[in-house]
């Protein structure tokens, strides 16, 4: 289901250029890539709940970047910090540093949702398509790579040396592409994310995932006012576009 808000569907067909895209839980299935890797390498920890714990301290490593404790960080060594963390709290403080330099890298694994490659595809036809993600540029050139994601440019926070939902990372897609900040459109499965960029002037599409934490734990993906368009899956905000099939 589609439903334009803020601006007509004529309108965001003509003067959209730049489809942006958050990564994690919008475009790659983190979860349930992290579950099934752990499951096949460590199969007697609970998988679901060492996914959500290595997620859960994602935000608040971030926070401690914003606020200066730590200098610019790239998100591969956040999720270091945070996985060294955990690993006694799931019975794993034995692992080699080569055994966590490799579980560190499933970041760089993840599997797309079903619908993103070809969705994306059909996008890119009409549109530039780009990532706005936290991941760092390595992390998210290698994913595209395996997982066949076909974007038109790799941007990360990395670039910006600032985290969503700082301004600097939403209006510096706009900058990257000498475009007002109306002719980009950011695409993401997180309300809030949407919500920094839409104060920042770009549109706003919600991609529903409503599996992002797993089935045990389904999100809401109710509509909000304020999105330009609210989208089932990549292939219905192709839809939206106008974007052929």
């Amino acid at each position: 289901m589609d439903t334009p808000h803020s601006a007509s569907l004529d309108d965001l067909k003509a003067n959209t250029r730049v489809l942006a895209f958050d990564i994690f839980g919008t475009v790659v299935d983190w979860h349930g890539s992290i579950m099934r890797e752990m499951q096949a390498l460590y199969p007697a920890v609970d998988a679901n709940a060492f996914a959500l714990a290595w997620r859960a301290g994602y935000q608040p490593a971030m926070a401690r970047v914003r606020s200066g404790e730590l200098g610019w960080t790239r998100i591969d060594e956040l999720h270091r910090l945070i996985l060294d963390d955990l690993l006694p709290q799931f019975g794993l403080s034995h692992l080699s540093e080569a055994n966590r330099v490799h579980l560190n890298r499933v970041w760089h694994r993840l599997d797309a949702w079903p619908d993103s490659v070809a969705g994306l595809l059909r996008l890119k036809k009409k549109f530039t398509i780009c990532t706005l993600s936290n991941g760092n540029l390595g992390l998210l050139t290698n994913m595209a790579k395996r997982a066949g994601l076909p974007w038109d440019c790799v941007l990360s926070a990395e670039v910006f040396r600032a985290y969503k939902p700082d301004p600097a990372t939403y209006l510096g897609v706009a900058q990257v592409f000498d475009l007002q900040p109306h002719e980009v459109m950011l695409c993401a499965a997180h309300h809030d994310d949407l919500a920094a960029a839409r104060a920042c002037g770009l549109r706003t599409a919600y991609i529903e995932r409503p599996l992002e934490f797993g089935v045990l734990q389904p999100k809401n993906v109710s509509p909000q006012t304020g999105n330009d368009l609210h989208a089932s899956d990549m292939h219905a905000l192709a839809d939206a576009l106008g974007c052929d099939a």
